[in-house]
């Protein structure tokens, strides 16, 4: 199967993946402002077989629209293996770009051509591209103090361990080149939420991939709740120590080497 090149603005070859779990409320309102911005992509919805009905409402939006797909999960696996799922759907067709975005509405659909259109209609633009809410211009609106520096905490601690100069490498709102995904080992992907998002971004930079901000304005949920728990946090804090440390271990190893020369 031919790849084609990167999507531009309004281009059918993109795909944006949303993860559900009990979101019954606020899927169609999410599909229906994704299609007014971008109106020639196409949807996958990843739903861990949600007890409240939002797979239904996902299998009545794709009878009613060609450009709706969705995949049954049976059980909540958690974030980072549904976006996995996703992302090999994708892979499996011919999708220049693959979207990750909540179902939640924090990620604004608004802001889908502008991130998309970061990649360049040439190929010659950035690899993948982060909504960010901690460049110029981005920012967090009704966000409780705590989650608030959760966030920022959690996002300077992966860029100082791991010596990157992403700003909000946890950002769940992103685009892929589908270059980039068919590189990355998705396989032994096993990080979750927060972590899940670190895990990639910083394997992307650690490929090479070029990887561009662009800020965002991030909105808290007004339906349904929220997925972190502090199990997610606590994966997070332990799986970035340990990159961090290997990473600082490789380091020692290279100079060490570089000296006996």
């Amino acid at each position: 199967m031919a790849n084609r090149q990167a999507p531009g603005a309004g281009d059918d070859s993109a795909l944006v993946v949303i993860p559900t779990y009990n979101e019954r409320d606020n899927l169609e309102p999410i599909v229906r402002r994704l299609f007014a911005a971008l109106p020639s992509a196409h949807v996958l919805v990843v739903d861990d077989g949600s007890p409240d009905g939002t797979g239904e409402v996902a299998d009545g939006l794709a009878a009613d629209d060609e450009r709706v797909h969705v995949l049954h999960r049976s059980e909540k696996a958690g974030l980072g293996a549904a976006y996995v799922a996703g992302f090999e759907w994708a892979l499996a067709r011919d999708y220049g770009a693959i979207i990750e975005m909540d179902a939640d509405g924090s990620h604004s659909p608004e802001d889908l051509p502008r991130l998309i259109g970061m990649l360049g209609p040439d190929g010659t633009g950035a690899d993948v591209v982060l909504g960010s809410r901690y460049v110029p211009g981005g920012r967090t609106v009704n966000w409780p103090w705590y989650r608030a520096l959760l966030s920022r905490g959690a996002n300077v601690y992966s860029k100082l361990a791991l010596g990157v100069s992403i700003n909000d490498i946890t950002s769940g709102y992103r685009v892929y080149r589908r270059e980039v995904l068919e590189t990355l080992r998705l396989h032994n992907v096993a990080s979750q939420g927060y972590c899940f998002q670190v895990d990639l971004a910083w394997r992307a930079v650690e490929a090479g991939f070029v990887v561009v901000e662009v800020p965002i304005t991030f909105v808290e949920r007004e339906l349904g709740s929220s997925k972190m728990d502090a199990e997610v946090v606590r994966e997070a804090l332990v799986r970035v120590t340990k990159w961090g440390l290997r990473r600082r271990g490789n380091q020692a190893v290279s100079v060490l080497r570089s000296i006996r020369r």
